[in-house]
């Protein structure tokens, strides 16, 4: 069994909670996920099952696609509705939507956040949030994240009794991002403390909301024999360029041979990580060697034996 699984994670579920329970449903030990959720975040969680765990890194280099909601009005702990309370600052009137856009516009692009206390960023060895949990604070280091766009989708809605202002919001963004401190950075540029109330990824290294499946629906599916749930490897690689190989070059590829950059003879300038396909189906991961730049290197080997009528 190799693929990937577009899996729902439910709320409630860390991502190795979701992993354990795969494992057990399929039989299988090899099972992974492309991409932490935080429990109380739901959505797409892109699962590598069998050979698909070759590829898990390249599913976390993919874009992700979220929903949720930002409010202003007392920031938290953990940055989302979760932690405890830290700042409070009532916002006593209702906020221009054209200031709210124009923080959320500030956003997009090339920025620099400092990851959040309880986050799993390693600092001397250790978790973040396991100083986070004896209330020690130590010094994060930042992290640069890209966000293609991030639109408000709501109009905003004003609670006068908590001195509270929400609107929910859309976020596109790359590897990295954490969404809750963007939340809270949003907050900041309105001048007011802030903390993301709710969250939900729609999309994840490709892989969309509507082709997800909870684990409900797996199990019932594989007491059903029926394995439609399980994507090809080779959804990972969309976002490299691809090369289709010859019989020939197969032979060569197979045994981890360097092949000559002359083969991208379109694109002579190529420069980053091809993927190599061979019936259809990919074989390998070649980049520009490091010191032979007129040559490629293997970088990762995913199918080796497909001559023997293997997958």
């Amino acid at each position: 069994m190799d693929g990937i699984l577009p899996l729902w994670k439910e709320r409630g579920m860390t991502s190795h909670d979701c992993v354990f329970k795969l494992r057990k449903i399929l039989h299988t030990k090899k099972v992974g996920h492309g991409g932490t959720l935080d429990p109380d975040v739901d959505g797409v969680l892109p699962i590598c099952v069998g050979k698909g765990t070759k590829v898990i890194e390249y599913l976390q280099d993919g874009g992700k696609v979220y929903i949720g909601e930002i409010t202003l009005g007392y920031s938290t702990t953990t940055e989302d509705k979760s932690g405890e309370l830290v700042v409070q600052k009532k916002v006593a009137a209702p906020i221009e939507t054209k200031k709210i856009d124009a923080a959320m516009q500030e956003m997009v692009g090339e920025i620099t956040q400092i990851p959040p206390m309880y986050s799993a960023v390693k600092v001397k060895g250790k978790r973040l949030y396991e100083y986070a949990r004896k209330g020690e604070e130590v010094e994060r280091p930042k992290r640069v994240a890209y966000i293609e766009s991030f639109t408000r989708t709501s109009e905003p809605v004003f609670d006068q009794t908590t001195g509270t202002l929400s609107w929910k919001f859309e976020v596109v963004c790359g590897k990295g991002t954490y969404v809750r401190t963007l939340a809270v950075d949003t907050g900041l540029l309105l001048g007011f403390p802030a903390h993301m109330s709710d969250l939900t990824r729609t999309k994840s290294a490709g892989l969309k909301q509507a082709e997800a499946y909870t684990l409900a629906q797996i199990k019932e599916m594989v007491e059903q024999e029926n394995l439609s749930f399980l994507q090809p490897i080779e959804r990972a690689m969309s976002q490299f360029t691809s090369l289709d190989l010859s019989e020939e070059q197969y032979a060569k590829v197979r045994n981890g041979v360097f092949l000559a950059k002359s083969l991208l003879a379109d694109q002579p300038e190529h420069t980053e990580n091809i993927a190599l396909f061979y019936q259809g189906k990919v074989v390998s991961i070649y980049g520009v060697h490091p010191t032979k730049s007129d040559w490629l290197k293997p970088i990762k080997v995913l199918r080796n034996n497909l001559q023997e009528g293997k997958a």
